[in-house]
């Protein structure tokens, strides 16, 4: 009885170290969960499938003591086996100390069984989570179109570091070195990389470009105390906001977003290595100074935190325009109704790349639209305010560049399309020499009305005007482009901004008056075109009537155009002439027109409107019209129309006064032309049909019949009422409107009644411009033809043919 005793305790000594082995589970979890094997229960050694059944055995013969106590040591050693087995399959596999435990309990552990279950279960732990090598490596990133993109490879996530490298937990730090190791992890935080205890949020990707423009979230790892995650997360905003605006000025230095965000992207770059500054600065005191605490490093940021989220709001504001971060389905959709740029770029060469229309790019002034918006929304505060007033300033300098070489030598350099004014390459000068046209002044240069900057806004029909009047004193070689202009303002806060444009505007508007009144001889050009349009001093004309009678009594299909031109050439040779004087008659041709004129001005009133009561209601129109405006009728009469109704000239203006004198002056010019001329055929034929009277014995002889001789008398003095109505209407056009009004032109044109300066110093006084002279221009060419009715649409309608149809029992003649 002693014997089995003295046994069972040896035994019972002998479990003591096995379950301290395991060291997670109590000694005391062994005496309470498991019973030692009754008298009879036998274990093999040699099977580990033989575990399962060791209490399946029951009331086999009772065995000696020493038998006893050999099945409780086993019954010990294999109860250690599977506390270990628990311990195992909660550890990483990747520990190169797992291994050694392994070891270390096979070697403690001699039974055949316990190896086999650690040899099965390893293999299935490192199958449950495999992870890349760490082998963290640098690399050079090759070139890019933004000169300010770093170069350097991103580093891995610390998701994939190694258990073996985790830092020691938090939870079994004092207070002080916590708060050590988390000022040693916000120096690498503050530069955008994750610490041992701060990394990035697990949704957080530094290889999307839109994870980055957002700028990476940070979280903090558990077991801090309470008080240092409040500071440290008041903290962690900063470093959110360096990170989005580096990726800010690595994208937006791309060449496509043009010379303004690329003066912002240098700008803001600047900011930043003063951020990196501090951190070198913060660096130094937790280094040198042993009293640095978290709550210090905080109110050394609380300044640069605050113009860090300024610089990040104007970021993202700027990346929304951008659609880098949202899709902005307006601008996408006003991308393709720029049918104009969609040409210009298709005539250049360039390739409609898909997307390329779709998505509207934020640059120039927009840009600095957006700048001076939250500069004004920010001035209550003083530290936003400079800073975004500096941001303006250094933006707004290659904008100015632009803008100056545009006042001041009438050129663009614009290779990125984000100037106010745009240029049409494909209209160009030469083609000014085959159609005249004012196209080249209406549609060369125009402004982007959706890129002014708010600072010209009030100024851009003078900055327009001023380009375009020194492009073409440029394009005649006026104007110096090898001349450096000095004393010009770089910014738009420069106070002499305005006077800039205001003197760039006076001083191209006089250069280009002058070569237009002097160089060219633009007063002379109007005075030869009043003696061929407006046939004053007609000597010349009646003349060339004579000469082309017979030509011109065709109908208009038959009439021959080149011998009327020798015929007019003959004319205007002949010495004693007003013409053969005249140093522009070259530039005079002979054309017939196919449309009659009546015809012609009725298009002409129908196109521009003047009469929108009269087109809106038709029962109105039907009321003048007569059977002669019919569609088959006005045909008709056209293929009736002779040579007299048919005939006008053709002028032909060199550049640049084909800006003044353009295609549309032309053919106001030529409206009033083919009136005069019909009221002057009219008046000639009833001064032959006054000849006849008096010539032919019908007329002149008195007969018996009194009826017959009232007939006469009736005819007689209607032919003479005509002929009064006709020299008095062509009196009333020429004298009463023409005369008149040509004087008014010509005094605008000399600048006798433009008045002179005050004597005031700063930029000079501008009395006239050229557009005012074009406007003057058009403005008499338009007076004439209204007060000549010809703009009348219901005397247009009344009749249609020559003005002043004559009774064909008058002409003898036809």
């Amino acid at each position: 009885m002693s014997s089995r005793g003295n046994a069972r305790s040896a035994a019972q000594h002998d479990c003591v170290p096995s379950t301290s082995f395991g060291k997670r589970v109590p000694s005391l979890r062994v005496a309470t969960n498991e019973r030692p094997p009754s008298a009879g229960e036998l274990i093999p050694e040699d099977s580990a499938s033989n575990v399962s059944h060791r209490r399946a055995v029951s009331g086999a013969g009772k065995v000696n003591g020493a038998s006893n106590f050999h099945s409780e040591r086993e019954t010990g050693k294999i109860q250690v086996t599977t506390r270990d087995n628990l311990l195992i399959r909660t550890r990483s596999p990747v520990k190169t100390s797992f291994d050694d435990g392994v070891e270390e309990k096979r070697s403690r552990t001699p039974s055949r069984q316990d190896g086999q279950a650690v040899h099965r279960i390893v293999p299935g732990l490192k199958k449950e989570k495999t992870l890349p090598p760490w082998k963290p490596l640098a690399s050079l990133v090759p070139h890019t179109t933004a000169p300010l993109a770093s170069r350097v490879s991103l580093p891995p996530p610390s998701s994939f570091l190694p258990e073996a490298l985790e830092p020691e937990s938090l939870k079994h730090m004092s207070l002080d070195k916590q708060e050590a190791v988390i000022l040693d992890d916000l120096l690498f935080v503050f530069m955008g990389y994750e610490g041992q205890y701060i990394r990035y949020v697990e949704k957080y990707d530094p290889s999307v470009e839109k994870d980055r423009l957002v700028g990476p979230s940070f979280r903090i790892l558990p077991g801090l105390d309470p008080s240092l995650r409040d500071l440290t997360n008041s903290v962690l905003k900063m470093p959110t906001y360096y990170k989005a605006m580096d990726a800010f000025v690595e994208i937006q230095s791309r060449a496509e977003f043009g010379a303004i965000n690329h003066a912002l992207c240098a700008s803001i770059s600047q900011y930043l290595r003063e951020y990196l500054t501090l951190i070198v600065q913060l660096e130094h005191q937790l280094i040198t100074n042993r009293a640095f605490t978290l709550h210090q490093l905080h109110l050394h940021t609380l300044k640069t935190s605050h113009l860090m989220f300024q610089l990040y709001m104007l970021g993202q504001e700027v990346l929304k325009k951008n659609s880098l971060l949202e899709e902005d389905l307006e601008d996408s959709v006003d991308g393709f109704d720029d049918v104009d740029n969609i040409l210009e770029q298709l005539r250049e060469g360039g390739d409609l790349v898909p997307g390329s229309m779709a998505r509207k790019v934020c640059k120039g002034g927009n840009v600095i639209r957006l700048l001076t918006e939250r500069l004004s929304f920010m001035s209550g505060d003083p530290a936003a305010r400079d800073l975004l007033r500096n941001l303006l300033r250094e933006a707004s300098r290659p904008y100015m560049r632009m803008l100056n070489e545009w006042l001041h030598h009438g050129g663009i350099k614009d290779p990125h399309a984000e100037f106010l004014i745009k240029e049409q390459q494909s209209i160009k000068r030469e083609k000014l020499e085959e159609d005249y046209t004012d196209e080249y002044w209406e549609k060369r240069y125009t402004i982007r009305d959706n890129d002014v900057p708010p600072q010209l806004e009030g100024v851009k029909e003078k900055v327009l005007l001023a380009g375009k009047y020194l492009n073409v004193v440029r394009e005649c070689g006026g104007v110096d482009v090898s001349k450096e202009v000095k004393n010009v303002p770089k910014t738009f806060d420069d106070p002499a901004f305005l006077d800039n444009v205001n003197a760039a505007y006076a001083h191209a508007n006089s250069s280009l008056l002058n070569l237009l009144l002097t160089t060219h001889a633009l007063p002379d050009r109007l005075r030869s075109m009043k003696h061929y349009f407006f046939l004053d001093r007609s000597d010349f004309f009646t003349y060339f009537l004579d000469l082309s009678a017979s030509e011109l009594r065709k109908p208009w299909r038959l009439v021959n155009t080149g011998k009327l031109q020798s015929l007019l050439d003959l004319v205007l040779r002949q010495p004693g002439t007003v013409a053969a004087q005249d140093p522009f008659k070259e530039d005079v041709k002979v054309h017939v027109n196919n449309v009659g004129l009546t015809q012609l001005v009725m298009r002409v009133v129908n196109v521009k409107g003047f009469d929108e009561a009269t087109a809106q209601d038709e029962s109105a129109a039907d009321k003048y019209r007569t059977p002669a405006t019919t569609n088959k009728d006005s045909v008709g009469e056209e293929n009736k129309m002779t040579g007299f109704e048919a005939l006008e000239f053709k002028y032909s203006v060199p550049f640049p006064l084909s800006l003044v004198i353009s295609s549309k002056t032309v053919f106001r010019y030529q409206i009033l032309f083919r009136y005069l001329l019909s009221m002057r055929h009219l008046e000639t034929l009833l001064v032959s049909s006054w000849e006849d009277h008096n010539k032919i014995l019908s007329w002149t002889y008195r007969s018996g019949d009194p009826k017959l001789e009232m007939w006469k008398r009736k005819a007689w003095t209607l032919r003479a009422r005509m002929l009064v109505f006709v020299q008095q209407t062509t009196y009333y056009c020429t004298s009463e409107v023409i005369e008149p009004n040509w004087h008014a032109l010509m005094a605008r044109v000399n600048g006798e009644d433009a008045s002179g300066r005050n004597g005031r110093p700063g930029p000079p006084k501008v009395s006239r411009t050229v557009d005012e002279l074009m406007e003057d221009h058009v403005d008499f060419l338009d007076t004439c033809l209204k007060e000549c009715m010809l703009m009348n649409s219901k005397l247009l309608k009344a009749s249609l043919g020559p003005p002043f149809p004559l009774p064909r029992g008058l002409l003898l003649a036809d």
